[in-house]
């Protein structure tokens, strides 16, 4: 492995680096995957400190997973429920309104049918 070179300005992002000053020997850069922090010295092209990234927060455990889907299994059972019982009302709903119907034709009066008349 070679020697790194480092030009005179550094030219990076913001993510990138900062010198300790302009004439120093090294230069600080910011891992743009990782976040950790390096600085490398400018004339050795090696690394002279190392600083870990910011620890990430843990993903939620399998235990709180299972509760969660457990949660959700009982809602759309609790949904499917509510459902199927307003089905139930809704066929008792239907179910009196034409009793009603029925028993409002019982009383009227049987009328022909009306017939068209051809006039030719």
């Amino acid at each position: 492995m070679g020697r790194v070179a480092f030009p005179e300005r550094l030219k990076l992002s913001a993510r990138g680096a900062t010198m300790d000053n302009q004439k120093g020997r090294t230069v600080e850069l910011v891992c743009p995957c990782c976040g950790a922090r390096l600085k490398v010295d400018r004339e050795l092209g090696k690394v002279v400190a190392h600083e870990s990234p910011p620890k990430r927060a843990k993903p939620p455990d399998l235990a709180h997973a299972t509760r969660a889907l457990e949660k959700q299994a009982a809602r759309r059972e609790a949904l499917f429920k509510q459902s199927a019982e307003e089905e139930k009302v809704k066929s008792q709903v239907l179910e009196s309104k034409f009793k009603e119907a029925l028993k409002r034709t019982r009383d009227e009066p049987v009328a022909p049918p009306l017939r068209d008349i051809d006039l030719d």
